[in-house]
């Protein structure tokens, strides 16, 4: 039987001639990821193993996202910890405050993920870099500080689900739209420890900003990780930004996929995931005018350039409704920059909205946008837990940034195609 893109990875990363699903390997690593939250816990482990050297001072990355610029004490403790183990081992990917970024839109900027790549991080949404059609998971903070170690770490190999897509979106739909419609579909356990192996003519249709918010969620299904192909717009994205030589790996035709999900991509719409699930999914004509208090357009979901252009658009020339605060965040400081050289920037103060600096703040209710008890938030994030965005009673709305930026003007759910 032949093996599926994920395999493949493995069972190269483990030297070994194949794998099967459920197999237990041990791998090795191309790049080990941890924040500001993760690190320090990491950071603790190793040195109570008595470790005395990383594995790879380039191959290690630190990004102070989270609670950043830090938002008390504790986070400002962290960071130091974080920012002293770095100093120690000389490590080459530390980005503090003003050269970070949201860590899973910072690093493919930087050329740190390539196609082919094993790579592990002590965050969830790690399983974004299957966009670039690389092996991406993520891990506890006790296998980060093992990884940084030895640059090893061992896996079950997932089975697989084959997401086949067909078609092209229409306009004001996303690749957000087309995570959300598939976490309805199968539910958040439906992919549970699988690979969400996308393919099909469609997938030429998506953007790599597309991939990459539909790889990023895909941790959603309970995925252990998403992945694309390896295409012409993959590699026109890793040209420039990767220095070093990568492998593309493809799907054997005979490779076994426990199921196969078809999506035309043509008959998705707008699609808003209601509280307090993602896979609460409603498309945007079966919506009332629900009304909401707070909009955030950002995070390592929805903080790309595209994603900055699309709110734009939609704000240009418009004010955001009296009752709601609109807050922006670009995910990386060169999408900041880009945001002030096409002038989205100007377009987001005119209309009312706060920009901040990257952070990942408001998405898991740290700091940059907490909600009250009872208030209604539409968010371009990727999670709507009971309280995950401040007070047990607010509410989660997980959107496009189309429909997101629609929203923040009319002041209540709104479809970006009116």
């Amino acid at each position: 039987m032949g093996m599926t893109m994920t395999q493949k990875i493995l069972a190269a990363h483990a030297g070994l001639p194949e794998v099967k699903a459920g197999q237990l390997i041990r791998a090795k690593l191309d790049m080990v990821l941890g924040n500001d939250i993760t690190s320090p816990v990491a950071i603790r482990e190793f040195e109570k193993e008595g470790f005395t050297g990383v594995f790879d001072k380039s191959k290690i990355s630190m990004v102070m996202d989270h609670f950043t610029p830090n938002k008390d004490i504790k986070a400002a403790e962290q960071c130091l910890q974080c920012r002293t183990f770095a100093r120690q081992f000389d490590l080459d990917n530390f980005y503090d405050v003003g050269q970070m970024g949201v860590e899973h839109a910072l690093l493919p900027e930087k050329g740190l993920v390539a196609a082919g790549e094993c790579i592990i991080g002590a965050d969830s949404h790690t399983c974004t870099y299957g966009a670039l059609g690389a092996f991406s998971t993520g891990v506890g903070s006790t296998d980060m500080a093992a990884g940084m170690a030895t640059g090893e770490t061992w896996f079950k190999v997932p089975e697989a689900i084959r997401v086949h897509l067909t078609g092209k979106l229409q306009p004001w739909v996303s690749g957000k739209d087309v995570i959300l419609h598939l976490i309805g579909l199968i539910g958040v356990d439906g992919a549970l420890y699988q690979s969400l192996e996308y393919c099909g003519d469609g997938v030429a249709a998506l953007s790599m900003d597309d991939r990459l918010c539909i790889a990023n969620m895909s941790i959603e299904a309970g995925a252990k990780n998403g992945i694309f192909p390896v295409d012409a717009i993959t590699r026109a994205y890793l040209d420039g930004r990767v220095n070093r030589p990568y492998t593309a790996y493809e799907a054997d035709p005979d490779a076994e996929y426990v199921r196969t999900v078809e999506i035309d991509l043509s008959q998705i719409e707008p699609t808003v995931a209601f509280p307090h699930l993602p896979e609460n999914a409603h498309p945007i004509s079966q919506v009332g005018q629900i009304k909401i208090d707070q909009v955030v357009i950002g995070s390592c979901t929805n903080g790309r350039l595209e994603d900055m252009a699309v709110a734009a658009k939609l704000l240009e020339g418009k004010k955001v409704a009296d009752h709601v605060r609109c807050i922006v965040m670009p995910a990386t400081q060169h999408i900041f920059q880009q945001c002030i050289d096409l002038g989205y920037l100007s377009t987001f103060i005119s209309a009312g909205c706060a920009v901040s600096t990257p952070t990942c703040g408001p998405c898991l209710g740290g700091h940059m946008g907490v909600m009250a008890n009872g208030e209604k938030c539409v968010a371009t994030t990727n999670r709507n837990f009971v309280g995950r965005m401040g007070g047990i009673t607010s509410e989660i709305y997980l959107a496009s940034p189309a429909v997101a930026a629609a929203s923040a003007v009319a002041g209540f759910i709104a479809d970006p195609r009116n």
